[in-house]
């Protein structure tokens, strides 16, 4: 999962995605201080012994 976290004069939006490739598309035109993030469950074993 990816977040996109956005912080403004209004506040705090936090945006999720399923792909990495609909993240950045979707970073790549938000304005603003932004953050990327990648959520990684310890419980998704395939991605733990990788």
């Amino acid at each position: 999962m990816w977040i996109i976290t956005i912080h403004s004069k209004k506040g705090i939006k936090m945006f999720e995605f399923s792909t990495e490739k609909e993240a950045r598309d979707r970073f790549e035109v938000m304005e603003g201080c932004k953050i990327l993030s990648e959520v990684i469950y310890f419980n998704d074993l395939w991605l733990v012994e990788s």
